[in-house]
């Protein structure tokens, strides 16, 4: 099967000052393997963005180095807060050999809980530990949704379908996605319309006013000018 090819040189820039190397486009990286000897390398930023695109963490590139073709797979991305990649390793696979890596899920359609909305759905496992000979990798495990239907449908990881010539390591009992329940918000405080607390205001008042016209026809000597001789 042929693979990308990705050229790199040897790196002697190392540490802090690799940042500098980055402002001059070049994209610092390390490679290594069972039978290799770990080595610093570079290439240009638009190269290696090329191919990690391509292939992602689960195709094969063929990175040229020394004059030699190594098929090895591109693990442990690092990348800024804009999810730029700032470093990498190849990691060299020997094509007759299985490996084990972590391959992401990919959940399609729409859980008939969600559809007829009953409830939520809760994606809980994003990634998943596989074993299978490095051209046989999958880019991706799919995840079918759809059959949901329920509160507490839960789907686990021994209800994925691998692809052919691919075993799924992570434990079978681990829940990959589940339906939870509707999050209902409580209804918020009714407020008095306006003037209501006036009119409470103006009856309390009323209240007062005959109160003390009471207390003036009990007592006219309460309160009240007196009358001229």
């Amino acid at each position: 099967m042929k693979h990308p090819k990705l050229v790199v040189t040897k790196r002697t820039i190392l540490g802090k000052k690799v940042k500098n190397l980055r402002k001059e486009g070049v994209f610092p990286a390390n490679i290594y393997g069972k039978d290799i000897k770990s080595s610093s390398v570079q290439m240009p930023h638009k190269d290696f963005d090329h191919i990690y695109k391509e292939v992602g963490a689960t195709g094969i590139v063929d990175v040229e180095f020394e004059g030699k073709s190594i098929p090895s797979l591109i693990h442990s991305v690092q990348t800024d807060y804009h999810n730029n990649p700032l470093h990498a390793d190849f990691f060299k696979v020997n094509l007759k050999e299985k490996i084990k890596t972590m391959v992401p899920l990919l959940f399609v359609g729409e859980p008939k809980a969600v559809s007829d909305k009953l409830g939520l759905l809760m994606e809980i496992l994003h990634e998943v530990e596989v074993e299978a000979l490095p051209e046989e990798l999958p880019e991706n495990v799919e995840v079918n949704v759809e059959p949901l239907s329920a509160i507490d449908e839960q789907i686990t990881v021994a209800d994925l379908k691998a692809p052919a010539g691919v075993e799924i390591l992570t434990d079978s009992g681990q829940v990959v996605a589940k339906i939870a329940e509707l999050v209902v918000e409580e209804p918020e405080p009714e407020v008095p319309a306006e003037g209501e607390e006036g009119t409470e205001a103006v009856e309390g008042d009323e209240g007062k006013i005959a109160t003390e016209g009471e207390a003036k026809e009990k007592n006219p000597s309460v309160e009240g000018p007196k009358e001229e001789n």
